[in-house]
C-alpha cells in the first residue's frame, strides 16, 4: 500500500496518500499480468517491462506503464532512472526446462545476466525491496525429502534450475554487501488462467486447453510422475505478503501436496464431464519423478497458505478456457 501523511492545518485535515512505485518484469505474462492487476487494486503505481515474446499486450493492464523492451537491454537503466522505484518484483524469465537444456548459454543470458542488469539498477537506485520469482523443483532437483523444505541442499538437474538458484547467490550477495532486502519465492507447479494462451505452459492448463478444444493430451511416461500444484491466486497472495513483511531469505510457495497426472487427467474429466483423448508417450530424459514443497515457513514467518483446492482450480481454469472459446 501507499504511504499516508496526516497533515494538519486550523481548520482541516488534510490527508495525502503516497503510492509506492512498482516495477514488475515480465508484466505482460501469466504470473506478471495478474500480479500487476493486484497492485493497482491495492493502489500501487505500476511500470512494466517486457519484451512480448511469451506476454501478451491484451494482459497489460491499461493503468501500468509499459516498457516494451528486454530485460538485458541498457535502456533498463533509463526505465529505473524515470521512475525511482520502491519495489521490483522480477518475473521476467526464459521459462522452459527443456530450451534451458537445449540452449543453455540463451538460458543463462536471460536468467542470470538480465536478471543481474535489473539487480545492479535496483542498488544504483536505492529500491527498498527486491522480490524474485524462482522455482521449487527445479532448483532442488531429485530430492529425497518430500515434501522439500527450504533446508534441503539444493541440487538443480537442468541450466533453468542452476540458473534461478545461481541467481538468489546474486541476490544474497547483494544483500550481504550492499544491504539490498530480498525474498526469493520458489514455486511449485503454478498453473490458471492466462497461462497456457501466455506461452508459459503447465501441464493443467495444456491439458484443460486441449480437453475444451477437443484435442489430444499426451502424457510423457507412466504419468505417475508426481506434482505439487498451486493456484494463481495463491501465488499472488504469497508475492503481496512478500512485498509487506519485513523478511530477507527464500521461501517456498506450493500446496504441499503430491499429485500425480494421472490424477490430473481424471480430476479434469470430472470437471469437464467428458473423457479426454489421450495418449502416452516416451518419457522425457532427466525428468523428475517426484517433487513436492513444504510452506511451513512462510506459513510461519509470512502468514500466507494456499486457499484453493485443486479440484476448485481446475474448475476455475475450465471456466477462463471456456471463455477464450468466445
Amino acid at each position: 500500500m501507499g504511504r499516508m501523511l496526516r497533515h494538519v492545518t486550523r481548520n482541516k485535515i488534510i490527508i495525502r496518500i503516497f503510492m509506492a512505485k512498482c516495477l514488475v518484469t515480465g508484466g505482460a505474462g501469466f504470473i506478471g499480468s495478474n500480479l500487476v492487476d493486484a497492485l493497482i487494486d491495492q493502489g500501487e503505481e505500476v511500470a512494466i517491462i517486457d519484451n512480448l515474446s511469451t506476454g501478451k499486450k491484451e494482459y497489460l493492464n491499461p493503468r501500468a506503464k509499459f516498457y516494451e523492451i528486454d530485460i538485458c537491454s541498457d535502456d533498463v537503466a533509463k526505465v529505473f532512472a524515470e521512475n525511482k522505484f520502491d519495489y521490483v518484483f522480477h518475473l521476467a524469465a526464459q521459462m522452459d526446462v527443456r530450451a534451458s537444456v537445449d540452449d543453455p548459454i540463451t538460458d543463462n543470458k536471460i536468467n542470470v545476466l538480465g536478471g543481474f542488469n535489473i539487480l545492479k539498477q535496483s542498488k544504483k537506485n536505492n529500491i527498498k525491496k527486491f522480490i524474485f520469482t524462482s522455482t521449487g523443483g527445479a532448483v532442488y532437483g531429485d530430492a529425497k525429502e518430500i515434501p522439500t523444505t527450504e533446508q534441503y541442499l539444493p541440487h538443480p538437474v537442468s541450466p533453468y534450475g542452476i540458473h534461478k538458484l545461481t541467481f538468489e547467490k546474486y541476490l544474497s550477495y547483494f544483500f550481504e554487501v550492499y544491504k539490498l532486502p530480498y525474498i526469493a519465492l520458489r514455486f511449485s507447479n503454478v498453473y490458471g488462467p492466462r497461462q497456457y494462451k501466455g506461452g508459459e505452459a503447465g501441464v493443467i492448463s495444456i491439458f484443460i486447453d486441449h480437453a475444451v478444444n477437443d484435442k489430444e493430451c499426451v502424457i510423457n511416461g507412466d504419468g505417475k510422475q508426481t506434482r505439487d500444484f498451486i493456484y494463481i491466486s495463491d501465488i499472488i497472495e504469497a508475492i503481496l505478503a512478500a512485498k509487506k513483511f519485513d523478511h530477507v531469505g527464500v521461501f517456498n510457495v506450493s500446496d504441499g501436496r503430491e499429485t500425480n497426472l494421472l490424477e490430473i487427467v481424471e480430476y479434469i474429466e470430472k470437471s469437464i464431464g467428458c473423457k479426454l483423448k489421450t495418449r502416452h508417450a516416451e518419457a522425457k530424459f532427466g525428468e523428475q519423478k517426484r517433487s513436492c514443497l513444504d510452506y511451513g515457513k512462510i506459513r510461519k514467518i509470512l502468514s500466507w497458505e494456499p486457499k484453493v483446492g485443486l479440484i476448485e482450480g481446475i474448475k476455475k481454469t475450465i471456466k477462463w478456457s471456456r471463455e477464450q472459446l468466445k
